[in-house]
């Protein structure tokens, strides 16, 4: 063989290597390169959000209980006032004919009764007077000394004046009843004219008044709601009325803490505790720009008394209320993120069925074997767990999951202190599968 064929029959057998060589390489599994963190104990807090109102516990509104004019008007919205202080009042001059009007009818019909009384006695003296002829006159025709008309006209005499008698006390008895209406209208009236003066009940603040001087009041039916004047507003309890969706109702409770943030007042925030849960839902309907109805969401009013002062807060400002439904310390918790759902196999026992990795796979989620690959006892279903880090690989590990905080979940089972849980990037956690070669790099964090 002469040099030149040595030399290219070396180049040959080097450009076949190379070829073999650059074959290995792109055929061999790359790592994928992941975060991870070390479960380890941490404290842990439950919380519920829910927006709504600033109300005060005591909201008063002041409608008028008789009709008429507003002649004076006290108080402007936003004044702070004291129990028993005047606030406005009605046209006093309509009712206040009234009441002399039924005070004059009381007095005619009172003078009346009088008279009555009087004729009453009249005619007892006429029936005694009757009732003495007739013994005469029965004496006398006992001894044949006078008429039998004589008698028969006493005795007819006596019927008459007992007639008038019982006629006349029937009259003082109905006259007594007609004053004991009389007096009741009066009452009625007199009670009508001492609210024409309306005072505050409340210690607090006027926080709407709806009606100016010279307006005229009307007086709410069963089908027309009457005229609020004024409303009136018991600022030293306040309360926070939120509403709570269907889903997080189950887990508040009362006394539960809570933490308010007041839109009004964004640097500061107000401790709270729950002092009333609702059992009936609010049904809250939104509606597109059709007008026709969308979706609709089910929620639950929820008050939260506010334990701090709150000096410069008025009704009705928006508010967030954070309630604490659950507290853990030193528990075992993994990252949110890092949390996936992963269709297992289990027998009949319960456990998982390990299915053998498939090495041609590439960072793509196993296929799921159809009904017809279980065997008899098992069963497939969907479960959450973590992969953890093991021999540079991440094996999928099923956990029980308990409260959620703002970053973490709480692990009753299948993790312990110190397993490293692959946490991101969060497509990498989504296409992982059980096996999948990884490479940590936390610098990307």
């Amino acid at each position: 063989m002469t040099r030149k064929n040595v030399l290219i029959a070396s180049f040959m057998v080097l450009v076949g290597a190379a070829v073999v060589a650059a074959n290995l390489y792109l055929k061999r599994e790359k790592p994928l390169v992941v975060t991870s963190e070390v479960i380890k104990g941490r404290d842990l807090e439950a919380v519920v959000s829910a927006s709504g109102k600033i109300q005060p516990k005591r909201l008063v509104n002041i409608s008028a209980d008789t009709p008429g004019r507003v002649v004076n008007l006290a108080v402007n919205e936003g004044d702070r006032i004291k129990r028993d202080q005047f606030l406005l009042q009605i046209d006093p001059k309509s009712l206040r004919t009234r009441v002399d009007s039924g005070a004059a009818s009381l007095q005619a019909a009172q003078a009346s009764l009088d008279q009555m009384k009087q004729s009453v006695e009249t005619s007892r003296v006429q029936v005694q007077q009757a009732h003495q002829t007739l013994k005469r006159q029965q004496d006398l025709w006992s001894r044949q000394l006078t008429t039998r008309e004589a008698l028969e006209k006493a005795e007819n005499d006596v019927t008459a004046a007992d007639s008038a008698l019982q006629e006349r006390e029937k009259q003082v008895m109905s006259q007594s009843s007609r004053i004991e209406q009389e007096r009741a209208g009066l009452e009625s009236a007199r009670y009508d004219l001492s609210k024409v003066r309306i005072e505050s009940p409340i210690d607090g603040i006027v926080t709407r008044r709806n009606i100016q001087e010279g307006e005229t009041a009307v007086v709410g039916t069963m089908n027309n709601a009457g005229t609020v004047l004024l409303t009136l507003a018991d600022m030293s309890v306040i309360q926070a009325e939120v509403e709570v969706d269907e889903t997080s109702i189950p887990n508040v409770e009362l006394g539960q803490q809570a933490k308010i943030t007041i839109d009004a007042l964004p640097d500061k925030s107000f401790k709270g505790h729950v002092t009333e849960i609702g059992n009936s839902p609010i049904q809250a309907t939104t509606q597109g720009a059709t007008g026709a109805t969308g979706t609709q969401a089910t929620n639950f009013k929820v008050v939260v008394v506010i334990d701090d002062h709150l000096p410069d807060v008025r009704p009705g400002f928006t508010c967030t209320a954070d309630i604490t439904t659950a507290t853990r310390k030193s528990v075992v918790s993994v990252p949110i993120p890092a949390v996936a759902v992963r269709e297992l196999v289990y027998d009949a026992h319960g456990q998982v069925v390990k299915v053998p990795r498939d090495p041609k796979r590439r960072r793509a989620v196993e296929p799921v074997a159809v009904a017809a690959e279980l065997e008899p006892g098992q069963t497939r279903k969907e479960t959450e767990g973590v992969f953890v880090v093991r021999d540079s690989r991440a094996e999928f590990v099923p956990i029980k999951m308990g409260i959620a905080g703002d970053k973490y979940f709480e692990v009753l089972s299948g993790l312990a202190p110190g397993d490293q849980v692959v946490t991101g990037p969060y497509n990498s956690v989504r296409g992982m599968a059980d096996g999948d070669l990884v490479k940590v790099d936390n610098q990307k964090k």
